[in-house]
């Protein structure tokens, strides 16, 4: 199978994500199928590998290179979907290991046409799923300058929150904003003070993007699901892009594996009465040296794994 990037941290997701040959496997962010092939080579013949994804384009590819293995299987629904179609397999408690790999992939992000990139002109389209009605030129067109700012400042971290969000409302009252290049332009001149290596339209296309495909509401509602599906001593693999993310990520292990931390009035270190279902496996893992160099994308990258208890 040809893929258009080579998938993030792969030798580390295998090592971690494979503990039986036989085992029934999830990729829950099929992209354009580099961990899946690498998967399905690892397993037997009794081995499954179930993949999700809700981009069209990502479903028609895993059709087109995957779908002769009798092993592997893709569903075109979000990873929110996961409970719901596990069960309707009658595989809940069952699965061996599950892996996320967040964010947008390469293949969206170098077609112009999908509008997720500040580097390439194109319609500002963002949807990951294109069934999806919403598109970020209706929005930005159209929303009102305090819940932008609202979006750029808790899915961004961007210190300039204000003034770029003032600066977008004033630049459509002149003219509607349909491309990427033309959003990148207006937020590049609000942008008082430029970061060394990162364009100034980074945080603010992030922003966008989090909120109109509601991926962190997407993310919190998957983890919990992971759970309830995974078997004993499953894994949960998860490979996060940005602190948001692995905020999101690191909170879910640690509530499930040591419980609730108490405030410090309490003379209680954690809930009373928790049982851990999931134990914290190994270290936070990042790309080596040789992989940003070959990989530049996966710079950010960070691998957080769990697994199944109880």
């Amino acid at each position: 199978m040809e893929t258009l990037h080579k998938p993030v941290l792969l030798n580390e997701v295998l090592k971690n994500l494979l503990t039986q040959a036989e085992g029934i496997y999830l990729d829950l962010t099929f992209g354009r199928g580099g961990h899946s092939k690498a998967i399905l080579e690892k397993l037997n013949k009794s081995g499954k590998l179930f993949a999700f994804d809700k981009d069209h384009e990502a479903v028609e590819m895993a059709v087109k290179e995957l779908g002769y293995d009798k092993r592997f299987q893709i569903f075109h629904n979000t990873f929110s979907d996961l409970e719901k179609i596990i069960s309707s397999l009658d595989l809940k408690g069952k699965i061996t290991g599950i892996l996320l790999d967040l964010g947008v992939s390469s293949p969206q992000l170098d077609n112009a046409s999908r509008g997720f990139s500040f580097n390439k002109d194109g319609v500002l389209d963002m949807r990951m799923d294109q069934r999806q009605t919403l598109k970020a030129n209706t929005w930005i067109n159209t929303v009102s300058e305090s819940i932008l700012l609202d979006v750029l400042k808790k899915f961004g971290e961007e210190r300039f929150a204000k003034r770029i969000a003032h600066h977008i409302v004033n630049a459509r009252r002149k003219n509607p904003i349909h491309t990427t290049k033309e959003l990148a332009k207006i937020v590049a001149e609000a942008h008082p003070a430029w970061e060394e290596g990162q364009h100034p339209a980074t945080k603010t296309f992030q922003a966008i993007r989090i909120f109109i495909n509601k991926e962190l509401d997407e993310l919190n509602t998957c983890l919990g699901q992971a759970s309830n599906v995974l078997a004993p001593g499953g894994r949960l693999v998860v490979i996060s892009f940005h602190s948001l993310e692995d905020r999101i990520v690191k909170r879910f292990i640690s509530k499930n594996s040591v419980g609730e931390v108490l405030p410090k009035e309490i003379p209680l270190s954690h809930a009373p009465g928790f049982t851990p279902t999931l134990k914290k496996v190994g270290k936070l893992i990042r790309p080596n040296h040789m992989e940003v160099k070959m990989n530049p994308r996966s710079r950010s990258a960070v691998m957080r794994v769990a697994e199944k208890i109880r």
